[in-house]
């Protein structure tokens, strides 16, 4: 009974068992292709490309004795052809010999299975499955090792991705920004990268680090029930949020240098752009949050103030517990509201926690801040704020921020876009 033929799909080793087994009983070879549901072609060439010599031909006539003008070989001087020669030496001496092959080996079966002949000085070739099918295994592998690409095209790829990796630069915004001439996927260039093929290596990958085992697991705390987080809860949040969806929201938190005395860094996330805002400050106290908000309400303005930082998400850090000095202006108006997370739950504000790594790359855990300016951090920024994003579909925070923010907050706080291929993430690029 015939069966379905089925286009694609490779030979697998009970199909080459069932090869086997029907050149030993001397199948056709329409029969054998039908029975596995191939195409005649296919059999035909699994068998000629996996047989085996097993034996070498004995002494045997020329494949070209019928046609042969050779004469003199052994030098006797008969002047005749060697072909007729009779003492037959022509495998020994003769570049042109070729010994002639048996018939079962120029057309199908190619092989000797099932052969019948007691006798036979041609060379013998076998069919195996089991060794049919290890060479198959091995040419699956070995035909995918390597890069399909020529050497000139590697060179270019090189000399376009290394040098932006070793800014700090992820995989993600160099394609991006350069899909066009890059020619593959993003996989394929991490296969480089682990393939060690680049001038850049993994460790100038920002995000190829190993991760700590956590040494305690925290459990969710309650609630806080301090005096500052009244009626500021995350549970409170939460509530307004669902009465005003629409509302934007910033969570905000601190950097620290190598003293927890000295300068910090105080960080603004906004969740529908994932712009960043960050601001020096020359200690983390309270006294130098509430002088941030200060400066940034008198040159923005009531309005504008109120329309790009409506809502603040914070944690209970020991600068942020004063909530009205943050959400009243001097005036007595209200110009935000401050909710606090709850405590030992940063995953409450995880977006500004993930964002941070972005500024780490430029500013490493440790290191003192004491040497920078609010210049090296606004600028800094810039360069975060101008690396493409996979969650923001391939655009930068930057970007979407100018449609959604109001355009003096970039004009009075020297925010602007750095060109794809100038983006550094690291701390080179506020060395002195």
């Amino acid at each position: 009974m015939l069966t379905v033929q089925e286009k694609g799909k490779h030979l697998t080793l009970a199909d080459r068992v069932t090869i086997e087994h029907c050149l030993l009983f001397r199948w056709r070879l329409v029969d054998i292709a039908a029975k596995l549901g191939k195409d005649p072609t296919t059999i035909s060439k699994e068998v000629r490309r996996n047989r085996l010599l097993t034996t070498t031909c004995v002494s045997v006539s020329c494949e070209h004795k019928h046609g042969c003008d050779v004469t003199n070989l052994c030098s006797s001087g008969c002047n005749r052809p060697c072909a007729r020669c009779i003492e037959r030496n022509c495998t020994r001496i003769c570049g042109l010999y070729m010994p002639r092959q048996c018939i079962r080996h120029k057309k199908f079966p190619y092989v000797c299975n099932g052969c019948e002949k007691g006798i036979c000085l041609y060379g013998h070739f076998r069919y195996s499955a089991k060794i049919a099918d290890a060479k198959y295994r091995e040419s699956l592998t070995s035909s995918r090792e390597g890069i399909d690409i020529s050497a000139r095209e590697f060179q270019h790829l090189d000399q376009l991705i290394s040098p932006l990796c070793k800014n700090g630069q992820s995989i993600y915004h160099i394609f991006i920004n350069h899909q066009a001439e890059i020619g593959c996927s993003q996989r394929t260039i991490y296969n480089y990268f682990e393939k060690n093929l680049f001038s850049a290596k993994n460790i100038d990958l920002p995000r190829k680090v190993v991760y700590k085992k956590r040494k305690k697991v925290y459990k969710p705390s309650a609630p806080s029930t301090q005096k500052h987080a009244f009626e500021r809860t995350y549970d409170d949040f939460l509530s307004f949020l669902e009465q005003t969806p629409e509302t934007r929201v910033v969570e905000m938190d601190t950097v620290m240098g190598r003293r927890e005395q000295g300068k910090a860094i105080l960080t603004m996330f906004f969740r529908d752009s994932s712009f960043m805002l960050a601001f020096l400050m020359d200690s983390c106290t309270q006294e130098c949050v509430r002088q941030i908000f200060e400066s940034l309400y008198n040159r923005l303005g009531h309005d504008v103030f109120h329309d790009v930082f409506p809502v603040m998400l914070t944690d209970n850090g020991s600068e942020f517990k004063a909530p009205l000095d943050i959400e009243t202006a001097p005036d007595g108006r209200q110009r935000t509201k401050v909710f606090y997370c709850h405590p030992m739950n940063s995953n409450q504000k995880s977006r500004l926690e993930k964002n941070h790594e972005y500024l780490r790359y430029i500013f490493p855990k440790g290191a003192s801040l004491e040497r920078y300016s609010q210049e090296d951090v606004t600028l800094a920024v810039n360069h975060i704020n101008s690396t493409a994003r996979a969650s923001l579909n391939g655009s930068c925070p930057y970007q979407l921020a100018r449609l959604l923010l109001d355009h003096s907050l970039f004009e009075k706080f020297g925010l602007f876009k750095i060109p794809a291929d100038d983006v550094i993430l690291k701390p080179l690029l506020l060395k002195k």
